[in-house]
């Protein structure tokens, strides 16, 4: 499992600018930083990241082992913020136990600018991340998954994908669409929604086409995905492969270490059941 460490001297008493200051400099998204915030650093030693054009233009962030030969491979879906910098050290922290973690920038048509990770009004966000509709998100998931199996540091027949908030309803969609993911793991996201200008499906639209096993990971205290739609979609899992675990003193985003609803002991105990899941269905 993932070390996840803080470095000691990260610390708002002994820096000129405030600790929110900082963060955004870092490269954090602005809307959500908590005050007391003290982010998770990965570091990349012994890795391979930084930032690929994968076909068609799409650009992702790429983590992976410097070490040769062929590793599993774990699409990583952004929350609304887009791929900011605790996106990056999600796929740090992929990349240090293994796998090759790539993080499309799904939101780059709209944003051509790169300012969604700074804004600060929720609904200019949306704006721009509306503008990324299903089928949209569904293509770019398959070109990631095109552009890594063409990679020599890559093994394709070992594929996963785990997202959170926005990024765990496109990991439920793209379950239910690519034969070549092997697990999914979705955090936090949403279950069911309005069809939309797309006449789109949601998550709890396909469970019968899932193709993958998906592992939930939800919190109770979530005021915007009550448990009783988890529960609901408990109940349509059961019986297949793919399940949900319900952290009851959790909140929405509880694995984002840079955000008030951080949770840490939820986090740590879900991103080992993460790994043991992708283990588990081969990858």
């Amino acid at each position: 499992m993932t070390i996840l460490t803080r470095p000691d001297s990260f610390d708002a008493q002994d820096l000129a600018l405030s600790r929110r200051a900082m963060l955004l400099a870092a490269g954090y998204a602005a809307v959500d930083i908590g005050a007391q915030a003290q982010p998770i650093t990965t570091p990349a030693d012994g890795l391979v990241t930084g930032w690929e054009t994968l076909y068609g233009g799409l650009p992702a962030f790429v983590a992976r082992p410097a070490t040769k030969g062929k590793h599993p491979t774990v699409i990583v879906v952004n929350e609304v913020f887009g791929v900011h910098e605790w996106i990056k050290d999600v796929c740090r922290r992929f990349a240090k136990v293994g796998y090759v973690a790539i993080a499309p920038e799904f939101f780059f048509r709209g944003d051509p600018d790169k300012t969604l990770g700074t804004l600060k009004d929720f609904p200019a966000i949306l704006a721009i991340v509306n503008k990324a509709g299903n089928e949209q998100v569904m293509g770019d998931v398959g070109t990631a998954l095109e552009w890594a199996g063409a990679q020599p540091f890559v093994d394709a027949k070992r594929f996963a994908i785990t997202g959170f908030c926005w990024g765990g309803a496109v990991t439920w969609m793209a379950a239910a669409r690519f034969g070549q993911l092997k697990a999914g793991g979705a955090w936090y996201g949403r279950l069911k929604g309005a069809p939309g200008p797309e006449n789109r499906r949601w998550p709890m639209d396909i469970v019968d086409d899932l193709k993958a096993p998906v592992l939930g990971l939800y919190g109770a205290l979530d005021k915007g995905i009550p448990v009783a739609d988890v529960e609901a979609m408990q109940a349509k899992l059961k019986g297949s492969k793919s399940s949900i675990i319900l952290y009851p003193n959790a909140d929405h985003g509880f694995l984002a270490d840079y955000r008030p609803s951080y949770n840490a002991e939820a986090g740590k105990d879900a991103w080992a059941k993460l790994l043991s899941h992708f283990k588990a269905n081969g990858v």
